[in-house]
């Protein structure tokens, strides 16, 4: 069986779709909670810079976190939040052995 895999993904929202941003990313966490392979999916804010969103997953493999990247609420928000993001970094990571 393939490793578990966390993903950090940082959404900085541009400053005047914010709101828009946020409301798109939420529409998210139920339809992939329900996911098959899906441990945790938790959405951030930060408190100094509402403009940056953080998410945290946890799957339980990079197999089955391809097939939610292909999932139609994920192609649905960045359809609804094409050019409204200022910047979008992705870390694949694997956890480390004590």
């Amino acid at each position: 069986m393939s490793q578990a895999l966390t993903i950090v993904a940082r959404i900085e929202a541009k400053p005047e779709h914010i709101e828009r941003v946020k409301a798109e990313l939420t529409k998210l966490i139920e339809p992939t909670l329900q996911e098959k392979g899906c441990l945790q999916y938790d959405l951030h804010q930060d408190n100094d810079n509402p403009a940056i969103f953080l998410f945290y997953e946890r799957w339980e493999s990079r197999e089955l976190w391809q097939v939610h990247m292909q999932s139609h609420h994920l192609q649905d928000y960045i359809a609804a939040t094409e050019g409204s993001i200022a910047e979008f970094i992705l870390n694949e990571m694997s956890k480390t052995p004590r």
